[in-house]
């Protein structure tokens, strides 16, 4: 096996779930495997949900023709199978929440139980860890449910997830190759091939969604490849780059799962606080605030990449000033992006955007404006619980730009991802 093998089954995977998403799309349709419209979702039409079936053969195909046949191997895709069969019966079922996480813990399992575990990991000041197999089988399942999870709570808007997937699963390719972890660079890159074919399908507007079937698959995945080409190094920034090259699924869900238990919410039941929700409540449309997360996640792409690649230090100590500055300002530009996409754009601008609306509400009904004091309490309220009026396209699209026309509505909490 070489590093073309991981171009090769990059092409097939995608090429696999281009062709099979549409029979994956009929089959949903044909069992009811359809997500209807709701308040918290932005889609307006039933659509089918079993697109993580044409990932899964996707993967599946290219995974036959290019993995090594070995225990890892059969461990990953059989995980990989039944993540996305608990995934399908979700998406046509609605499983309770107890029995779809037992599915994602078997489906963790089979891949652990093949060897795909970390026993040990090197820390920056600390050295070299070592758990053991049944510690580290043990951290290792809970990582990949984990994930699983992750990628799912981020399937919320036309593409997000998909394109979030092809972007991470890539840059997990290029840093694995590059340490000659040859079987993880080609799961990275079937995984990258897989979701790329679907999206097609499924960025805005979409025809299908990829589903419990999907995310979960793709979450697998992901952690395996994090597992065998990363984590399994001796590289003292082998951890960090999970946490970076996932930042922005991780971020979104633990930004959700705080407040809903800071709310005594339970964690499982949906709601409009995720990051893409906030972005529509603040007018962008559904394609801007999936080229924004997208262009956010490839700045932190950039970073890990630049971790990997840029020769700032010799290893000793000795830091080389111009390399170091290119790391610098790699950092500085995931740093930018991440402060302007959470804070300017969804705090500032809503503020801004958010006390216009108040002051024009209380013109309209012919009453006295609030005053400033009352517009900042209740827009903290607001920003603080994740209820809060969509903002209109009529405050935030200007000509040229692509805001979706809808009248503003309270945006109550709801039930789901």
């Amino acid at each position: 096996m070489t590093e073309l093998d991981a171009v090769w089954a990059f092409l097939v995977a995608a090429a696999a779930a281009l062709v099979a998403t549409p029979a994956a799309a009929a089959l949903a349709r044909r069992v009811g495997a359809l997500d209807a419209p709701k308040e918290r979702g932005l889609h307006d039409r039933p659509m089918p949900r079993l697109g993580g079936l044409a990932i899964l053969g996707g993967a599946l195909l290219a995974g036959l023709l290019f993995l090594p046949v070995d225990v890892e191997t059969r461990g990953i895709l059989v995980g990989a199978g039944v993540a996305a069969l608990v995934g399908a019966l979700d998406d046509t079922f609605d499983l309770p929440a107890a029995a779809k996480l037992a599915g994602q813990v078997l489906a963790a399992a089979v891949p652990v139980l093949s060897e795909v575990r970390v026993e040990n990991v090197t820390l920056p000041l600390l050295g070299p860890l070592d758990f053991g197999p049944v510690l580290g089988g043990a951290l290792t399942l809970v990582g990949i449910v984990a994930v699983m999870n992750v990628v799912n709570f981020s399937d919320g808007v036309d593409g997000l997830a998909a394109g979030v997937c092809v972007i991470a699963a890539v840059t997990f390719a290029a840093i694995a190759l590059s340490l000659d972890r040859v079987d993880a660079g080609i799961l990275a890159g079937l995984t990258a091939g897989a979701a790329i074919g679907f999206l097609p399908h499924n960025f805005h507007p979409a025809s299908i969604f990829m589903g419990d079937s999907g995310s979960s698959l793709l979450g697998l995945l992901l952690a395996c490849v994090a597992i065998q080409g990363v984590l399994k190094t001796a590289a003292v920034v082998a951890l960090a780059f999970p946490l970076v090259i996932l930042a922005v699924p991780i971020l979104d869900t633990g930004f959700v799962v705080a407040k809903r238990i800071k709310y005594r919410r339970p964690v499982y039941l949906g709601d409009r606080s995720h990051f893409h929700h906030r972005f529509a409540n603040i007018g962008f449309s559904q394609r801007r605030t999936v080229l924004y997360l997208y262009g956010w996640t490839l700045a932190l792409a950039g970073l890990a990449l630049a971790l990997r690649f840029v020769p700032y230090s010799d290893g000793r100590g000795d830091f080389d000033p111009a390399w170091t500055g290119v790391l610098a300002a790699a950092g500085l530009a995931a740093a930018g992006t991440s402060v302007y996409l959470v804070y300017i754009l969804e705090i500032l601008k809503f503020r801004r955007f958010r006390e216009r609306q108040l002051r024009r509400e209380a013109l309209v009904r012919g009453v006295t404006p609030p005053a400033q004091a009352d517009i900042e309490a209740e827009i903290t309220r607001e920003v603080q619980t994740g209820e809060f009026v969509a903002i209109g396209a009529e405050e935030e699209v200007r000509p040229g730009s692509e805001g979706s026309a809808r009248p503003a509505r309270r945006r109550p909490v709801g039930n789901g991802r």
